[in-house]
């Protein structure tokens, strides 16, 4: 069953409102089991960091531990947790105004099985502020849907120069046979699966700028975030990869043998 909590109280309607009607926040999200998440303190650090960029406020990560505990199962089952940061008495008059944030905090089912192989197209297109992650997914959710409507599961996006940079939601990482390979720009989220991926996998890894032409050098290709974990990509615009490809199996089970932390 779904939680959500304002504060660590009930969500009132107003709050919410408040929230959907103006739209300006940030959030992160993780994926809880038996009390524990992978890199929680990289998720604590983003939410503190851009505490301060979109509101100029500190934020306690203290409360926040304790607002996403308020919300876990009692019997340690696996959820999504979004933690989101907004202020519900900001307007669209006085965005400036001295912010005081609150904490929303909402759980989902975790996915039982793993996602299949996406399907992706690239599309050129750069969100507003890429370092920080904001509750402004419009433009993503468009992108996402031009990508379906054309027959892909999702869209990738390109940098101002044509690179590629990162997916609707989640962060591109390439195996070329030797070394992960991760796409050099300045135009992607810091995504903390990739962080974590990046810190546990075991060999040689660099970035790179990456053109959407001449990716068949590269033997697979995944998509990583928090919800998905590590997750194969079949084909970017034509080139397509090989999903089961061992490389696949040795970045997921790097990932998946990061120790959570406990929350």
């Amino acid at each position: 069953m779904a939680e959500i909590e304002i504060d660590g109280g009930p969500a009132d309607p107003a709050r919410l409102a408040a929230l959907g009607l103006l739209n300006y926040g940030h959030f992160t999200t993780l994926r809880a089991e038996s009390g524990r998440a992978r890199g929680l303190a990289l998720h604590l650090d983003r939410l503190v960091r851009d505490c301060r960029t979109v509101f100029g406020a500190e934020l306690d990560p203290a409360e926040v531990r304790t607002r996403i505990r308020r919300v876990l199962p009692a019997d340690g089952a696996p959820v999504i947790v979004r933690v989101t940061v907004f202020d519900p008495t900001l307007g669209l008059e006085r965005p400036a105004a001295p912010a005081t944030p609150h904490l929303l905090v909402t759980t989902r089912p975790a996915p039982a099985a793993a996602p299949g192989p996406l399907r992706v197209r690239t599309t050129a297109y750069r969100r507003e502020l890429p370092e920080v992650k904001h509750v402004g997914l419009f433009g993503l959710l468009h992108q996402r849907r031009l990508a379906q409507l054309d027959g892909y599961d999702d869209a990738l996006l390109l940098d101002g120069a044509g690179r590629l940079a990162e997916g609707a939601t989640w962060n591109l990482a390439l195996h070329d046979g030797r070394a992960l390979v991760w796409p050099e720009t300045d135009a992607a989220l810091p995504g903390v699966t990739a962080a974590l991926l990046a810190r546990a996998h075991p060999g040689p890894q660099r970035r790179e700028a990456l053109a959407p032409d001449g990716l068949d050098r590269f033997v697979a290709a995944v998509a990583v975030n928090a919800g998905a974990g590590v997750r194969p990509i079949a084909a970017i615009d034509g080139t397509s990869f090989d999903p089961a490809h061992p490389a696949v199996a040795e970045l997921r089970a790097a990932y998946e043998g990061v120790p959570g932390d406990e929350i």
